[in-house]
C-alpha cells in the first residue's frame, strides 16, 4: 500500500507515455508568453521561456483560466502542453543584470504571445514532464540565443513592476482584485517582477504558484470571517479531466478540510489523502501538497463574492485516464463548481445521505479520514441531545 501521495504520483507520473512533436535546433515561433523556473540547485537555477512553433491560439497553451470555459479536453490541454519547448539556461536568482532574466520579465509582463527566435545547444529531446504542481511540457535543451520582438505590457502588471515599494504580497492581491489572471500574476512573480525592489528573486515555479495561491487565501480569510455565517448545509459539483469534485459548506465559522482520492488510476488501486484546519491558516505546508491551497483559495474566493462565511469540506475523486495538469486543474475546478447552483440542506444527515449517491467510493471511508466530519456528527448529536432530541427535518 502507497502511503504517500509523492510517492504514488510519482508512480503514477512514470506510466504515463506520450509522444511530443520532433522540435529542431534552432526555433522560429512565439511564447504564450510563458517561463519555468526550476527549482534545482537553488539559488542558481534553469530558467527559461517555453516556446512554441504552432501557430493558433497560442495564448491558451499557457492560460489555464480559459481552459475549462472554453470547452478544451484533456486531449486538448496535454496537446498545447507537449507542444511548449522550455529553453533553459543556468542562473542566479539575484541576477536581474543577466540578459536572459531581463527578457523572461519582458515577455511575462506580455498582454499577449510574443514572436521568439531561440537557438538550442541541441535539439530538444527528454520526456515530458507531468507533475502535480505545475502544467506539464514538451521536451527541453539548453538556450545560446533568444530573442523576442517588442513586446506590449499588460498595464496592471506593468504598473506593479514600475511600484519598488510594493509588498510582494500587496502586489499579488491587488492584482488579483482587479482581474489580472492568477496565471499572469504567479508567472510575474517567478521572474522577480513583483515586490520592494531589493528583495526580488526569481522564485522557482511550483513555489511561486503556491505562494500567490496561500497570500490570496490569506486575505481572503480576513474578510470573510467578518462575514455572517450561511444559514444551511450546501453541497456544489463539478466534474472535467476525468476529477469529480463536491464541496461541502457548513453553517459554521470558517473551517476546511481536503480530502482527494485515486480510484483505479493506474489499475485497481484505491487510496485516499487528506489535510485540514480550523480557524486561521495553517502553519506546516500541507501533508497533500499545493492542491491543498489552490482549493482553499478557490473556496474563498466565492464566499467572498457572496460576502458569507462558511466552513467547507472539498472531495475529490480521481479516475481511471487522470492526469496531472498541475495545481490549475484543481482551483478551476472547484471555482467552477462553486459557480453551479448549490444543493440546500437543513442537517449533515441529509448531506451526506445525497452526497453518498454521488461518490463512487463507500461515504463510510471518507467519514473514518476526515476530521470534520467526525466532529461535525459528533457535534450534531450532542445538540440533538441537548435539545430534548427535537431534529431539524431536511432534504
Amino acid at each position: 500500500m502507497i502511503k504517500s501521495k509523492y510517492l504514488y504520483l510519482e508512480k503514477l507520473t512514470k506510466n504515463i507515455k506520450l509522444r511530443s512533436s520532433n522540435f529542431e535546433k534552432e526555433m522560429e515561433g512565439s511564447t504564450p508568453p510563458s517561463v519555468f523556473i526550476g527549482s534545482y540547485n537553488y539559488p542558481k537555477v534553469y530558467a527559461g521561456p517555453l516556446v512554441t512553433s504552432n501557430g493558433g491560439d497560442v495564448h491558451l497553451m499557457d492560460l489555464p483560466e480559459e481552459w475549462i470555459p472554453k470547452g478544451k479536453t484533456l486531449q486538448d490541454i496535454i496537446g498545447y502542453r507537449l507542444n511548449l519547448v522550455r529553453g533553459k539556461q543556468r542562473v542566479h536568482v539575484k541576477d536581474f543584470d543577466d540578459r536572459l532574466v531581463e527578457k523572461l520579465q519582458e515577455i511575462t509582463l506580455a498582454k499577449s504571445p510574443v514572436d521568439s527566435e531561440v537557438l538550442f545547444s541541441h535539439k530538444p529531446r527528454g520526456i515530458q514532464f507531468f507533475g502535480d504542481e505545475n502544467p506539464p511540457h514538451g521536451p527541453s535543451a539548453p538556450i545560446e540565443y533568444f530573442e523576442a520582438d517588442n513586446v506590449r505590457w499588460d498595464q496592471h502588471l506593468e504598473s506593479a513592476y514600475y511600484d519598488t515599494d510594493l509588498r510582494a504580497a500587496d502586489a499579488i492581491y491587488e492584482l488579483y482584485r482587479t482581474g489580472v489572471p492568477f496565471s499572469s500574476i504567479q508567472k510575474s512573480l517567478s521572474v522577480g517582477a513583483l515586490g520592494v525592489e531589493s528583495r526580488r528573486k526569481l522564485v522557482p515555479t511550483r513555489w511561486s504558484i503556491t505562494a500567490c495561491d496561500s497570500i490570496i487565501a490569506d486575505r481572503l480569510l480576513r474578510r470573510i470571517q467578518t462575514y455572517d455565517i450561511i444559514d444551511s448545509y450546501r453541497v456544489h459539483e463539478f466534474e472535467s479531466f476525468k476529477n469529480k469534485y463536491i464541496i461541502i459548506l457548513t453553517p459554521t465559522r470558517w473551517q476546511y478540510e481536503w480530502i482527494e482520492v485515486f480510484l483505479g488510476v493506474l489499475g485497481s488501486e484505491k487510496l485516499i489523502f487528506s489535510d485540514h484546519e480550523i480557524g486561521d491558516s495553517k502553519r506546516e505546508y500541507s501533508r497533500v501538497g499545493g492542491c491543498y491551497y489552490s482549493s482553499k483559495m478557490a473556496v474563498l474566493d466565492a464566499l467572498d463574492r457572496e460576502e458569507k462565511q462558511a466552513g467547507a469540506i472539498v472531495l475529490r475523486e480521481a479516475y481511471k485516464g487522470y492526469i496531472p495538469l498541475g495545481v490549475f486543474n484543481v482551483r478551476e475546478n472547484v471555482k467552477n463548481a462553486m459557480k453551479q447552483a448549490p444543493m440546500e440542506f437543513n442537517t449533515l444527515k441529509g448531506v451526506l445521505k445525497y452526497v453518498g449517491g454521488r461518490l463512487k467510493l463507500e461515504l463510510g471511508e471518507y467519514i473514518r479520514e476526515s476530521h470534520l466530519l467526525k466532529e461535525a456528527d459528533r457535534q450534531t448529536s450532542l445538540d440533538e441531545f441537548t435539545k430534548g432530541g427535537i431534529k431539524t427535518i431536511g432534504p
